[in-house]
């Protein structure tokens, strides 16, 4: 019910009837001007789809952060080829991710969403049953490679649901997403407690074969519920948008707030381990402290996003801001001499949460406005590319952040090493602020210049 009272009281008044049909380049984003108080079938379908997209590869992905690394490090791996581990299922999403957001036309953007769920789910089954590897270097080299593929699956299915989304909502593309990311956020909130407990309980195998079996059984619904959709291949490329440069600095942006969830999946859990002497289980209640919030709060800010289009730069800057000093006290940093303590821990993780939600709901939307403005054209090809950017970069960081979290705790503290990380976030989002400010200048300027007058779009700093 909350999901499509956020989307209906957003789309009430530009929706077309023709969704009703299957949708295709021309018919599946009109809208016209008649009022209703309902969603289309392909809306509701493409929802249903989405959702339990989000839902099922979310807990598959997050179920490692408990348990994984103090397991990883009893079969010989080190914590730097831990943050490998995690960091290739997210260098491998990069590859597919913009092989996918490329060819989704010539793919098709349901067949490409139920085969990534079909591999995503047989390489979560077969992960499970690497403990039976020998230890040491070949435990180490079969994660790598099931990871790897399992990581093109997820590309494939995230940057098609994403892609779909989008064109369905054309005008609502935050309020759904944000909607959406309610199933992104109960998938992460299940995955680490449910990971962890099935771990204490019944050992490493079964976490993976119960999980991995909840996502193979999303392929056969999906087949049913997906909405087929047929467009045109576009003329544009990745170069082309990443040469717009607040879509570069968006990207950076991205980056630095997905590269501070991938710190914490390979150093939350043995710190909390260390420091607090806590159980895997829970460790794992201790991810809700961020999945939680931005669960909650992403369809909230996404709403406002879309209802207010000039609010996206206040929420995109104010949110990378807060996320980035929130790293600085989950030690806390050793120069503010704070001492550590879990509540405090507990609380800042539960405030990164809210400023990421605050802060993402925006940035497809302004992506996808951005390259709107540069004469991309309005259809799937365009949004297939900006969403598997969008998950590109996104997977950048999580490539990124275990790797760098794992070397920086390793030969410092957490402490620093979550410092650091903060410092990264604060970076982007002033770039981010400063470009805007630019942006704004320069409108001024021009319109002095042509003797028009030019009126804000949101205050000064970032209208």
């Amino acid at each position: 019910m909350l999901l499509t009272h956020f989307i209906i009281f957003n789309t009430e008044e530009n929706q077309d009837p023709t969704l009703d049909m299957e949708p295709t380049e021309n018919t599946a984003l009109t809208e016209h001007d008649g009022p209703t108080r309902s969603m289309s079938r392909t809306q509701i379908f493409t929802l249903i789809s989405v959702a339990s997209v989000n839902f099922g590869s979310m807990i598959c992905y997050s179920i490692l952060g408990p348990f994984f690394p103090n397991e990883a490090v009893n079969k010989g791996a080190s914590q730097t080829a831990i943050g490998l581990i995690f960091s290739c299922y997210a260098f491998s999403n990069i590859i597919g991710a913009l092989l996918m957001g490329t060819y989704i036309v010539q793919i098709g953007a349901k067949f490409m969403l139920v085969s990534g769920l079909f591999v995503s789910g047989g390489c979560t089954i077969m992960f499970g049953f690497l403990d039976r590897a020998p230890s040491g270097t070949v435990f180490i080299a079969l994660c790598f490679i099931v990871r790897s593929i399992d990581a093109i699956g997820f590309a494939a299915a995230a940057t098609s649901s994403i892609a779909l989304a989008s064109k369905v909502f054309p005008n609502n593309v935050a309020t759904v997403l944000g909607s959406l990311e309610m199933f992104t956020g109960l998938g992460l909130i299940l995955g680490p407690p449910l990971g962890g407990w099935l771990y204490q309980a019944y050992g490493y195998e079964l976490p993976f074969i119960v999980l991995g079996c909840i996502l193979l059984l999303m392929v056969p619904f999906n087949i049913i519920v997906m909405p087929s959709c047929a467009a045109e291949p576009s003329e544009n490329s990745f170069l082309q948008l990443l040469k717009v440069p607040k879509v570069l600095l968006i990207c950076f942006f991205m980056f630095s707030l997905s590269s501070g969830l991938g710190f914490l999946d390979t150093t939350l859990s043995l710190y909390a381990i260390e420091k607090f002497g806590l159980t895997p289980g829970y460790v794992g209640l201790l991810f809700l402290g961020v999945s939680l919030p931005y669960g909650l709060s992403s369809p909230v800010f996404g709403f406002f996003a879309d209802k207010y289009p000039t609010s996206r730069r206040w929420f995109l800057i104010l949110g990378g801001l807060l996320s980035g000093l929130c790293f600085c006290f989950l030690g806390p940093a050793p120069f503010l001499h704070i001492t550590s303590q879990l509540w405090l821990l507990i609380f800042m993780l539960c405030v990164i949460g809210f400023g990421l939600g605050l802060s993402l709901m925006p940035s497809l939307p302004e992506i996808i406005a951005a390259a709107h403005e540069q004469g991309f054209e309005d259809g799937l090809s365009t949004l297939g590319m900006v969403s598997g950017l969008f998950g590109a970069c996104w997977s950048m960081g999580m490539f990124y952040g275990p790797m760098m979290g794992g070397v920086l705790t390793q030969h410092l503290t957490f402490e620093w090493a979550a410092t650091i990380q903060g410092g990264l976030s604060v970076l982007a989002a002033t770039l981010l602020g400063l470009y805007y400010q630019y942006e704004h200048l320069k409108k001024r300027s021009i319109a002095k210049e042509t003797g028009n007058s030019f009126v804000g779009e949101g205050g000064n700093l970032l209208a």
